[in-house]
């Protein structure tokens, strides 16, 4: 990493305000620590905090999971060495290796399935597109195989839409009782039919593990619905959005094109520095710590990670922090290390899949003859996965 530069590049004018960020206000409005916590605005205290056995998971409920039997519970919720020994156990879906060799595959296909459904119709809305990729690749990886994919997609859809219902009053009570109808839904249509046809045949995906571990339902469902939530919905929304800074940035959908991989890739990692989808993490120190700058940590304490501010932090992300820059990281020698996917031991294992195929689909679809954005997407707010949700977006394109 380099100091932060002295001034802001010309082809940006130079202009420090400039902001391209599309859902900072919506953030603003919405992100908040949980009721005790000191927030971390440090790139490099944030770093150290995530990668430290001295901390563990905190918020998104971690707090209250039962542990009397550990080994069926969510490894989001792990730490130390069983989270490291159940990590280790599912990081070969993950690796480059499976990318390229199984998931490129489905991305290839299901991909190839949209784009020909968008070319016949002339145009289509980009998050159910987003979504439809999304489910099958994660479905594909889960073990989520033995139902129509389209069709569980959809019922996904809505749970996720549940998910944002009232926090309060007599809203609270009836979203509580639709997302676990959504939920049962999904369990009895997507994740029964998926368990019994991996006991008669096991296959190389979570739910086989989970069946050859004698998981117990209940275990193996909350496994489907972290890598649901984690493998569908956020990486849905972060190809909308990266589609949407395409669709307006000319030079920027200029250079994706004409650019190799690498400079793709480089692109999305900007755009995901700036609009990453869950914007805070927690973590409760389990012991006393002390931060690269002297922080001192005192075991209990509780700190809210805001990965909107440590992406942005001028000590790393040098000069212009909110503007979209795609030689930002290999200028400040720190491509793909950014937050956005978290740190440390859980890091989202399936980062490198996300951001393949939202290269796939988004190169595929920017190549479409006569594409452009036709309606310009609103964004809301997941509180769930207290992250932003992009919807509404529609793509026109000349039929053929």
């Amino acid at each position: 990493m380099s100091e932060a530069d002295p001034v802001c590049p010309a082809r940006f004018g130079g202009d420090p305000a400039r902001d391209d960020r599309k859902s900072a206000a919506i953030a603003a409005a919405n992100v908040h620590a949980e009721p005790g916590a000191d927030v971390i605005n440090s790139f490099g205290f944030a770093r150290d905090v995530l990668r430290s056995a001295a901390f563990v998971q905190a918020g998104a409920g971690a707090e209250h999971v039962k542990m009397d039997n550990p080994e069926h519970v969510s490894v989001f919720f792990l730490d130390g060495e069983l989270h490291k020994k159940r990590r280790s156990q599912l990081a070969r879906y993950f690796t480059p290796k499976a990318i390229k060799e199984r998931h490129t595959k489905v991305m290839d296909r299901t991909t190839a399935e949209l784009i020909a459904d968008l070319r016949r119709t002339g145009e289509a809305k980009l998050d159910v597109m987003s979504l439809r990729l999304a489910s099958d690749v994660a479905a594909e990886i889960v073990g989520l195989t033995a139902t129509n994919q389209q069709a569980m997609a959809e019922r996904l859809r809505k749970v996720f839409m549940s998910m944002s219902a009232p926090t309060k009053g007599i809203g609270k009570w009836l979203g509580a009782v639709n997302t676990f109808y959504r939920v049962m839904t999904f369990y009895w249509r997507d994740v029964v039919p998926a368990v019994r046809a991996r006991r008669k045949a096991p296959q190389d995906d979570v739910i086989s593990y989970c069946v050859q571990e004698k998981y117990p339902n209940k275990g193996i469902l909350i496994e489907c619905m972290t890598y649901a939530t984690a493998g569908m919905l956020t990486t849905r929304e972060f190809i909308v959005m990266v589609a949407w800074h395409l669709f307006e940035n000319d030079d920027l959908r200029e250079i994706f094109l004409t650019g190799g991989e690498d400079v793709q890739f480089g692109i999305l990692d900007e755009i995901l520095r700036l609009e990453p989808v869950a914007a805070m993490l927690h973590r409760r120190a389990a012991e006393d710590f002390t931060g690269p700058a002297g922080q001192q940590v005192k075991a209990g304490e509780l700190y809210a990670i805001n990965m909107r501010a440590v992406n942005v932090d001028p000590a790393v992300a040098g000069a212009c922090p909110f503007t979209l820059d795609p030689d930002r990281g290999k200028r400040q020698k720190i491509a793909g290390s950014w937050m956005s996917f978290g740190d440390g031991p859980h890091r989202c294992p399936g980062s490198q899949v996300a951001l393949h195929e939202t290269r796939v689909f988004i190169d595929a679809l920017l190549r479409v003859p006569g594409i452009r954005l036709a309606k310009t997407p609103t964004i809301g707010w997941c509180a769930p996965i207290m992250g932003y949700e992009v919807h509404g977006a529609v793509v026109m394109c000349d039929k053929g």
